[in-house]
């Protein structure tokens, strides 16, 4: 399997057992759904975009490998941190609500981008030891 597709895969199950525990704690708890929805959004396009430049830097040189991926990241993290800004200090959010569902699906969503990362080396790893 085509390891982007293997990613987008994993990252929507993930999204739709994360949704499920969502929905679980909102029928129990009081939960800002659109505060979650924003987190969610802006962390799934974070851990998308950043592994869709891994894969465009992977086979290139290396300096423009620790360019693209390294310089995406501080770029991807200057964005995010001033969105988060924005849309707080808009009010467009419930902040506790909102911030507790970034760190969660941060956390979460980047040790899948890790995965995807690791995956793509082993499949690299096992292509030169195979052919």
């Amino acid at each position: 399997m085509k390891p982007v597709f293997d990613f987008l895969l994993k990252l929507f199950i993930l999204s739709v057992i994360l949704w499920g525990v969502i929905y679980w704690g909102y029928t129990r708890f009081p939960i800002d759904l659109p505060s979650v929805f924003t987190a969610w959004t802006m962390v799934a396009l974070n851990a998308l975009i950043g592994y869709l430049l891994f894969e465009y830097a992977f086979d290139k040189e290396s300096r423009i490998f620790t360019l693209v991926v390294f310089g995406g990241v501080t770029l991807r993290l200057l964005a995010i941190m001033a969105i988060v800004l924005v849309v707080n200090l808009l009010g467009l959010v419930k902040s506790i609500d909102f911030v507790v569902s970034f760190i969660s699906f941060y956390c979460i969503y980047l040790i899948v981008e890790i995965l995807g990362y690791q995956k793509k080396n082993q499949l690299k790893k096992n292509a030169a030891r195979n052919g």
